[in-house]
């Protein structure tokens, strides 16, 4: 936020607007002044204030303040969290009431005292930053803030060299795109990458943009105005106003709609971009990690991926190993999983069986780390024991893959089909999807669905 405070000045005579510019000017304000109500509409749309002082009258009368009442509403209706301050050389108590209840802060009489006026303008100023900086933690505790942090477990030598890079890449600028299979943790990666960033202390936002629809992408990751669409009831900020000065995570990088692209680079070469239904453009400073199991150099080939926005977003990359290339972690992953889901159900579960263990280790986990997550978390709820037993976890050991089908059930048999699907093809959703004559989003239901 600009610590020079930017206030919008509208009066219909220039010796007023000259009047506002020679006091508020040196007292550390900037001012732009406007003489009509379109004038100030067209400034809102332009860019933020922290701040209107509008006179009542313009061209249609000179003492009613009807007209500056109109005009009140349209603002208030426009941005609900721009003080408004008005004021009118012809005030009555009942004017004075009725701009307060459409939405003003104060009431000025012209000619105004000098003191007065400046000590209501700082009054109003630090409270509408105070209420926009209110809404901003709403927004970002409604959707951003989790009950804890995921624990980025990983001594395996496998994962060595990805802690190096996010020891070494985490304090800079760089963008970071994130590859592996669905469910090695790249979600994990990411909030490493921004805890030893200098953004740390500011939000990190994250988008699962395989999961928006392409007429929500441009509203999810910029915002709206109300009445820009039929469901905009009310203004929305955006992902990318989240994370203004901090990070966003752009999960399923992949996903992102070829129609929507060039909008995603302008924002990451400028900074630049306007909310659906506004043309006013808003300024934010993000870094993207972004994350993807897809291999964007062949979307790109094949004319699906932008290259020059993969080459935006690519700067560092970093490939997550899947769980059967990092076997050494998975006693120390179940049993994390375990104290957390043991906490969670109340549960007194506090080890594994040998066996249990055993059948961890033997298992290919095509799913990953989400999937020993779901299989550690069902276990702690079946057991009635004090251990996990082995068949509390209810995974197939690894050569029970002929098990007769007249033994399975249809769930049994569609969870064995897209395990082996995921596996044949290294974990790449497209890929197993298309392979199982599945769209994308309905293999995923299924993913969700079967814990995988």
């Amino acid at each position: 936020m600009d610590p020079v405070p930017h206030i919008l000045v509208a009066d219909d005579q220039p010796d007023v607007l000259e009047a506002c510019r020679l006091l508020l000017k040196p007292e550390g304000f900037r001012i732009e002044g406007t003489t009509s109500p379109a004038g100030i509409l067209a400034a809102l749309e332009r860019r933020e204030f922290d701040l209107a002082l509008i006179d009542l009258n313009y061209t249609r009368d000179t003492t009613s303040g009807t007209e500056g009442l109109d005009l009140l509403t349209r603002i208030q209706a426009a941005d609900s969290t721009l003080p408004v301050v008005v004021m009118t050389a012809w005030g009555s108590i009942e004017l004075a009431v009725e701009a307060m209840r459409r939405g003003a802060r104060d009431f000025i009489q012209k000619p105004w005292e000098n003191t007065r006026l400046l000590s209501i303008l700082r009054t109003q100023i630090e409270l509408g930053r105070a209420l926009r900086r209110g809404r901003r933690l709403e927004e970002e505790n409604r959707v951003l803030r989790g009950e804890g942090q995921p624990v980025m477990i990983a001594e395996a030598p496998s994962m060595q060299p990805v802690l190096q890079v996010i020891r070494r890449v985490g304090p800079s600028e760089a963008n970071v795109l994130l590859t592996g299979e669905s469910g090695t943790g790249k979600g994990v990666a990411a909030q490493a990458l921004h805890a030893v960033s200098h953004r740390a202390a500011k939000p990190l936002v994250t988008v699962n943009t395989g999961g928006l629809s392409e007429t929500l992408y441009e509203s999810e990751l910029f915002g709206h105005v109300r009445g820009a669409f039929t469901d905009a009831k009310a203004d929305r900020m955006g992902r990318f106003e989240m994370a203004d000065g901090g990070t966003l995570f752009l999960d399923e990088i992949a996903n992102v709609p070829l129609s929507q692209q060039a909008k995603l680079l302008r924002v990451l070469e400028t900074g630049e971009f306007e909310r659906v239904g506004s043309s006013r453009t808003q300024s934010v400073k993000v870094r993207i990690i972004s994350a993807t199991n897809a291999d964007l150099r062949a979307e790109a080939g094949a004319g699906r991926f932008r290259e020059d926005l993969l080459f935006r977003l690519n700067t560092v990359e970093v490939r997550i190993p899947p769980l059967r290339e990092r076997r050494e972690d998975i006693p120390l992953l179940a049993h994390h999983y375990l104290h957390q889901h043991a906490q969670r159900y109340r549960k007194s579960v506090s080890g594994f069986e040998h066996t249990a263990m055993q059948a961890l280790l033997a298992h290919s986990w095509p799913g990953n780390i989400r999937e020993l997550d779901h299989a550690v978390e069902r276990a702690v709820l079946m057991t009635e024991d004090a251990t996990i037993r082995a068949g509390d976890l209810a995974i197939q050991p690894p050569r029970d893959s002929a098990r007769r089908i007249e033994e399975m059930t249809l769930e049994d048999v569609e969870s064995l089909l897209v395990q082996k699907a995921l596996a044949r093809h290294g974990g790449n959703v497209s890929q197993a999807a298309q392979a199982l004559g599945l769209s994308r989003s309905a293999l995923y239901r299924r993913l969700e669905r079967y814990g995988l």
